[in-house]
C-alpha cells in the first residue's frame, strides 16, 4: 500500500496560524463544544453563549489543547444547515472564545463561508469532515490564511452514510482517500505541516469497520502525517457494551487510549476530565 507521504519526515509540531501544537511526547485533546440542538449526545446542551463559554472554559480547565465548535449536527441522518443559521450558531461563540480565552480554537464546517468568518473572528483550525469535497473553496481558504486543516474520510453524506457502508479494504480504501486528499490540498497550496488526518471513525462505516480501522491505525500513523481519532461515545462502543450513549464513557476511554497507544496525535472527546487522565497513561507507556 503506498505511502500517505513518501518523502515526509514527522514534523515537530502541528502549525494552526500563529499557533504550533508540538507533537511529540504527548497526545493532545480537542474538546467538543457543540452548538446545536440535534447532536447525537450533546445536542441543546450548550445552544446558548452562556453555556457555550462555560462549557469550553470548563474544558481547557480539564486539560484540553483545542475547542471545536461545531454548528451542524453531522450524527446518522442529519440534514444540512443554511450557512447564515450555522453562522449564527458558531460565531458568537468563537468571538468570544478569541476576546475571553487565550485557546486554540477549531471551526467543525464543511462550508467555507462559514469557516472565513470563523478564521477571521479568530479560529486557528478548519475541521472540515468533507476533506475539502463539499466545497471547492476551503483548501484554497486553508492555504491563504494558514489554518490548521483536519482532513477526515467519510464515505457518503451524514443524511445517507450509514446506509450499507461498503469497502473492499476499509483501511486499504481509507487510506487511499487520504492519500488523495492530502495531495489535492497540497496541490491547493496547504502546508502539509498544517495537515493532519482523521480516518473519519463511525463517518459511513459499520461496527466493524470502525474496529477495523482502529486495530490498525498504526498504517495511518506510519505515513508520517498527524492522524486525529474521533471515537467518543460512538454507537459501535454501545453495541459492543450494551450500553445507551450516557454510559458509554468508559468503552470511550479504551478506544481512546487505544488509539494514543497506536500513535494518534490529537483525539476528539466530549469526556474532557477523564480522556486526559487515560492519556497520561498511555503516554507514559509510550515515554523512553
Amino acid at each position: 500500500m503506498q505511502d500517505i507521504c513518501a518523502d515526509h519526515r514527522p514534523s515537530d509540531g502541528w502549525r494552526c496560524r500563529d499557533r504550533i501544537l508540538p507533537l511529540s511526547g504527548k497526545t493532545w485533546v480537542m474538546g467538543v463544544l457543540n452548538v446545536t440542538p440535534d447532536s447525537f449526545f450533546d445536542g441543546g446542551r450548550h445552544s446558548t453563549l452562556e453555556a457555550a463559554l462555560a462549557r469550553a472554559r470548563a474544558m481547557l480547565d480539564e486539560g484540553a489543547a483545542i475547542i471545536d465548535v461545531g454548528g451542524e449536527s453531522s450524527r446518522p441522518g442529519s440534514e444540512p444547515v443554511p450557512v447564515a443559521e450555522e453562522m449564527d450558531r458558531v460565531l458568537p461563540v468563537v468571538e468570544a472564545l478569541r476576546r475571553d480565552v487565550d485557546c486554540v480554537v477549531s471551526i467543525d464546517t464543511t462550508k467555507s463561508a462559514v469557516a472565513e468568518a470563523a478564521l477571521a473572528t479568530g479560529a486557528h483550525i478548519i475541521n472540515d469532515i468533507s476533506a475539502g469535497r463539499d466545497d471547492d473553496a476551503m483548501l484554497e481558504l486553508a492555504r491563504d490564511t494558514g489554518a490548521g486543516l483536519v482532513l477526515m474520510h467519510m464515505q457518503g453524506q451524514p443524511r445517507t452514510m450509514q446506509d450499507e457502508p461498503s469497502y473492499e479494504d476499509v483501511v486499504a480504501d481509507v487510506r487511499q482517500f487520504l492519500v488523495g486528499r492530502l495531495r489535492e490540498a497540497e496541490t491547493a497550496g496547504v502546508s502539509r505541516q498544517s495537515i493532519v488526518i482523521d480516518p473519519g471513525i463511525g463517518f459511513g462505516k459499520t461496527f466493524e469497520h470502525n474496529w477495523e480501522l482502529l486495530r490498525q491505525l498504526d498504517s495511518l500513523v506510519d505515513g508520517g502525517v498527524p492522524v486525529l481519532v474521533g471515537v467518543s461515545r460512538k454507537r459501535f462502543l454501545g453495541a459492543l457494551c450494551d450500553r445507551p450513549v450516557e454510559d458509554r464513557l468508559a468503552a470511550s476511554l479504551a478506544a481512546a487510549t487505544a488509539a494514543a497507544l497506536a500513535g494518534a496525535a490529537i483525539i476528539r472527546v466530549h469526556d474532557v476530565k477523564e480522556t486526559c487522565d487515560a492519556l497520561r497513561v498511555a503516554d507514559k507507556l509510550r515515554s523512553r
